[in-house]
């Protein structure tokens, strides 16, 4: 389950600089399988962040499956000594294989990631790329379970469209084919939810 995930991953300790070094010297100096098991388990909220957008997919945690795979992978392949960060670097592998996988068993549209495939980040942005802290993850966490909430209340028809478009990626011909509906409906839909999931949300923040 997707909400048990998340239990484990609020718990996950994040690791300061220098005990990350000594975590890869140990793992790809001597082979420590502990240090290379911590390591995978300090970066899971990298993982976390790349499959938020798909939570309300049935898949979820296949993705969560699949961007574990990646970052396994990336583990294994990362050269500490060439000096890029380690998230920076496994972030792009957990990424493709969420995304090769949704496309490929589950068959879930893109367009929108795929159209900001090509933007090119600033150099600051990278050095800013860091894991969530546990502080931030439990925020994040609490932000999900309301915005969830909230999705709930929704009409059925709003609740449908922001799930499978807004966050789903589904196009909006497909969506508007299933409901029976003009695109420009589903359109009419998707801002009338947005608006009444914006007041929902300014309450809660207003309380946080």
């Amino acid at each position: 389950m997707f909400s048990d995930y998340l239990a484990r991953l609020s718990a996950v300790q994040k690791l300061s600089a220098e005990e990350e070094r000594t975590l890869w010297r140990a793992y790809k100096e001597a082979g420590d399988e502990a240090a290379r098991r911590r390591i995978i388990e300090a970066y899971q909220p990298l993982v976390f962040r790349e499959v938020l957008p798909y939570r309300t997919l049935p898949a979820v945690m296949d993705a969560v499956q699949e961007g574990t795979i990646g970052l396994i992978e990336a583990v294994e392949r990362y050269d500490p000594s060439r000096g890029a960060a380690f998230s920076l670097y496994a972030v792009h592998r957990v990424r493709g294989r969420i995304r090769d996988f949704l496309r490929r068993e589950v068959q879930v549209d893109l367009p929108c990631l795929d159209a900001n495939a090509g933007a090119q980040e600033t150099a600051k942005e990278l050095l800013a790329d860091e894991c969530p802290s546990v502080a931030e993850l439990a925020e994040h966490h609490a932000l999900a379970g309301v915005l969830g909430a909230a999705l709930e209340r929704l009409p059925a028809r709003e609740r449908c469209v922001l799930e499978g478009v807004t966050i789903g990626g589904v196009r909006a011909q497909t969506m508007a084919d299933a409901l029976g509906v003009t695109p420009a409906h589903i359109y009419r839909l998707q801002q009338s939810g947005i608006r009444r999931i914006r007041g929902m949300l300014s309450r809660f923040m207003q309380h946080w």
